[in-house]
């Protein structure tokens, strides 16, 4: 389906030289995150058009869902290529279906700019040539979070995390870094829940068994609310410390109410508490068209269509060598400042705020927080030629 304001009346007025986006999403499987992300591509496409779209031509899109099944995106990939025409593909959520994407995109040698998947296989042991990636990795966030983890006194670590390739990823990397940091750490139990179907109580029950003094959670949506609320029906939670990976972001934070846990350092997104002018300017405009806060799925929407834009005029052509060589170092302005598309191992250096969990008139907010410029929070380009295949 075409979507995007406008561009079902351009399409149908005939442009000869309409530029057509493959995207594809996890919509019916994730809606917390990927309708926020659906609405900010679409204020990114709108504004892009607005301003002359590409070099004079309009930028469409045609979007499909994968319902968070990797076969279901490829046959989506496969159909947007070779049948709609699409000139490059973008999207993706859960990692195991990023990285379906990704082998897709090397085999056809068409260009992918993943969005949202975290794994870091996506740019480093399974990087290809024609992948990109937007938000800051699973090491990028570990490494922040590993920070934070290292100034605390506790020694004895637990971990819970969904049983994919996001969850296995994030915990394998946050333990080489916090252990890097801090050599007299020990980790005393994992849990592995399936995706989508926490037994929040077993796994609360199993981690406290197991008396850590800390506990890293990867946890997020549906189950994330499952495992704080049990997990503090049982006291989990009182004089542990907890890090976690993506709590801060409202998409998961607001549905925890005043059930949202205080004292959690979290990576995430205070929308409401952000002072620059090009935030500013971004919640402005996203506030007035849909008449609610953004989220951050909106943030990656935005900026993940308006780099391709910038992607597409840096070509001055839709071949996909030409498009991966404009990508490559390519700079770009966005709402939490100038990031840069690495060419080292085609990693954005978009970054992440860390802070810290609170409940505030009855709801869940981060405090305390910082932004961190995911520049630096990469490996040299000399780590990453022993990380990712060179071409």
């Amino acid at each position: 389906m075409l979507v995007g304001t406008g561009l079902m009346a351009s399409a149908s007025a005939g442009w000869a030289d309409d530029i057509k986006i493959g995207e594809i999403n996890s919509y019916s499987a994730l809606p917390a995150f990927t309708e926020p992300y659906r609405k900010g591509w679409q204020l990114a496409v709108e504004e892009i058009n607005a301003g002359g779209g590409i070099n004079g031509d309009n930028l469409v899109v045609i979007s499909k869902d994968d319902g968070g099944k990797p076969a279901a995106a490829v046959t989506a990939a496969n159909e947007l290529v070779s049948r709609d025409g699409v000139v490059l593909l973008t999207g993706g959520f859960f990692s195991n279906v990023g990285l379906a994407i990704a082998d897709f995109a090397s085999h056809k040698k068409v260009l992918y700019l993943a969005g949202e998947p975290l794994t870091d296989a996506i740019t480093w042991s399974e990087g290809n040539k024609y992948t990109f990636r937007l938000r800051p990795s699973n090491y990028m966030q570990a490494a922040m979070l590993a920070e934070q983890a290292a100034k605390l006194p506790a020694k004895r670590w637990a971990t819970v995390a969904p049983n994919y390739e996001y969850g296995q990823s994030a915990v394998k990397v946050f333990k080489e870094l916090l252990t890097k940091a801090r050599p007299d750490v020990e980790f005393v139990a994992e849990q592995w829940p399936p995706l989508g179907k926490i037994d929040g109580g077993a796994v609360a029950q199993a981690l406290a068994a197991a008396d850590p003094e800390a506990i890293l959670n990867v946890e997020f949506g549906a189950d994330l609310v499952q495992f704080v609320r049990e997990g503090t029906t049982r006291g989990l939670f009182e004089g542990r410390e907890v890090v976690s990976f993506l709590t801060g972001e409202p998409e998961y934070l607001e549905p925890l109410k005043a059930e949202a846990p205080e004292g959690w350092i979290v990576t995430g997104y205070p929308w409401y508490a952000i002072e620059t002018p090009e935030h500013d300017a971004f919640m402005k405009a996203y506030e007035a068209k849909y008449g609610e806060h953004p989220y951050l799925g909106s943030v990656v929407g935005y900026v993940e269509f308006k780099l391709i834009a910038e992607i597409l005029k840096k070509a001055k052509s839709t071949e996909a060598d030409d498009l991966v060589a404009a990508a490559e170092g390519l700079t770009l302005d966005t709402p939490f400042g100038e990031i840069t598309m690495r060419e080292i191992d085609h990693q954005a250096t978009l970054g992440a705020f860390v802070g810290k969990t609170a409940v505030e008139d009855g709801k869940g907010v981060m405090v305390d927080f910082t932004y961190k410029d995911g520049a630096d929070y990469l490996p040299s380009d000399e780590e990453v030629k022993t990380l990712r295949p060179q071409d």
